[in-house]
């Protein structure tokens, strides 16, 4: 049976997203080789243009549920497709994270051993963190009441709503046809370098999410393959709140800036 274009589309181009970008997490946890929240940013970013010049032509490279409710809401996407993307792009995220754990399951190990971590119990958000995110960045010793005080919650929601919305007013606009100034070629790109700059500014505080299946898929794998409850516990409901309502509402702000502002600008005569 021939599988419909959007749906590979849609796969690929989430596990691509995911095995670039929680592949540099994962580097730089385990060996160190991306030194500073930039490099590990750029590697985000090139990977998402890349996914994006893979698979814009069979789905629109959605790749995240946050642009495709927005795209349902302000654009001309179907409605009906909400669902079956989201699930598609899901399972493309959660194939990555086995993928993964594949090939760094050893240096995860020795990474835990190094820093007395059991996995599993508190403090293991510190290689969780390869997975899912968590608030703020955990160091190798993990989050603790002073972490908490650095990051609150309701300062990691802001974040991640802002963050979100300024991504999806990019997309929206650098993919308007009446832009004249819009990058064409280089739109994916452009969307690339947004979400560097995003992670590089945010980074350190939420990990920077904006794309709730980037980060659910992964936190269940986390869960599944050792780290039991940690992945939903270590941050209270942060998962639910912060990496999956956040970004759907700051997805929905970004997609009414950009109609309200940017568009009626862009379709002047």
């Amino acid at each position: 049976m021939k599988l419909p274009k959007w749906l590979v589309g849609e796969f690929i181009g989430t596990f691509l997203l995911v095995f670039f970008g929680c592949g540099s997490v994962a580097t730089a946890v385990t060996t160190g080789a991306q030194v500073g929240v930039f490099q590990v940013a750029i590697v985000w970013g090139l990977g998402i243009a890349t996914a994006i010049y893979l698979t814009a032509s069979l789905s629109g490279a959605h790749l995240n549920p946050a642009v495709t409710v927005s795209m349902a809401v302000f654009g001309a996407f179907p409605k009906a497709r909400v669902l079956p993307y989201i699930t598609t792009q899901m399972a493309g995220a959660f194939l990555a994270s086995a993928v993964l754990y594949l090939i760094f399951a050893s240096p995860l190990a020795a990474f835990e051993e190094k820093n007395g971590i059991t996995r599993g119990q508190p403090g293991s958000e510190a290689s969780a963190k390869v997975f899912g995110e968590y608030f703020p960045n955990p160091g190798p010793e993990g989050l603790d009441e002073a972490a908490a005080a650095f990051m609150p919650h309701s300062a990691a929601f802001a974040a991640e709503v802002i963050g979100t919305a300024v991504l999806l007013l990019v997309i929206f606009s650098v993919t308007d046809p009446k832009n004249g100034s819009r990058p064409q070629i280089l739109t994916a790109l452009s969307i690339g370098l947004t979400v560097t700059l995003l992670i590089s500014l945010l980074g350190p505080l939420t990990m920077a999410c904006f794309n709730p299946a980037r980060d659910l898929a992964p936190r269940i794998f986390s869960s599944l393959v050792g780290w039991g409850g940690i992945p939903f516990t270590a941050n209270g409901f942060g998962w639910f709140t912060v990496y999956l309502l956040a970004p759907i509402l700051g997805g929905l702000l970004g997609g009414w800036i950009y109609t309200k502002l940017l568009k009626p600008a862009y379709h002047e005569p």
